[in-house]
């Protein structure tokens, strides 16, 4: 049995009467021998390296769109709700339109007294504060996205077609129209304007005569 002397390095075998520069080139090609197999380890490692980096950025990129589906998915859902919503609103004030428009009528009669006058201002309170708005007036020029002519007449004292009666006025939630103003037009007199410019001829004459 050999003790190892401690201290030593285990030299590669050279031949007996190999010179100095064999044993350096004995060494070198032992080395030569173990160089492939660090490299072909570290090839592969790098190999491992890249493929986790690219399923990496196809993970990062399938979180990233599901996120982006899923933030367009609850946009979608509170838009429907809210369409669905309004629609619901705008479908329980059509039936009560009716409703308003007795209240309405009792008011320009003078009848909305009493326990009726109450409830028939708690309505209208109720209706206010889910959006419902009144709209139409006597004088307003007619706009037929929003009007509703039932009667037409000439007048010698407009220069539009005016709404001159507000016979059922209209209805509105927000920029929804439930109901359009049923109203009374009149247009201006046929021929009105020419005889209003003719009518101003003379003087002018005259004025130039002078």
């Amino acid at each position: 049995m050999t003790e190892e002397t401690p201290g030593f390095e285990e030299k590669p075998d050279v031949p007996s009467g190999a010179t100095a520069d064999d044993a350096a080139e004995a060494v070198e090609s032992e080395e030569d021998s173990t160089a492939p197999a660090g490299d072909a380890t570290d090839v592969a490692l790098l190999a491992q390296l890249d493929q986790a980096r690219t399923a990496l950025a196809e993970r990062t990129a399938d979180l990233q769109r599901l996120q982006a589906e899923y933030q367009n998915y609850r946009r979608r859902v509170e838009r429907d709700r809210v369409t669905v919503k309004e629609i619901a609103v705008a479908s329980l004030l059509a039936e009560l339109l009716p409703v308003l428009d007795d209240v309405g009528r009792a008011r320009d009669h003078g009848e909305l007294v009493g326990g009726f006058k109450s409830v028939a201002e708690s309505l209208e309170t109720v209706v206010a504060k889910m959006g419902l708005q009144q709209f139409g007036k006597e004088g307003e020029p007619f706009d037929p996205t929003i009007h509703e002519a039932l009667m037409h007449s000439y007048a010698p004292d407009v220069t539009e077609t005016t709404c001159v009666a507000i016979l059922q006025p209209g209805y509105r939630i927000g920029e929804r129209t439930i109901r359009p103003a049923r109203v009374a037009v009149a247009e201006p007199q046929p021929g009105a304007q020419g005889k209003a410019e003719e009518s101003g001829d003379p003087d002018t004459s005259e004025q130039d005569s002078e």
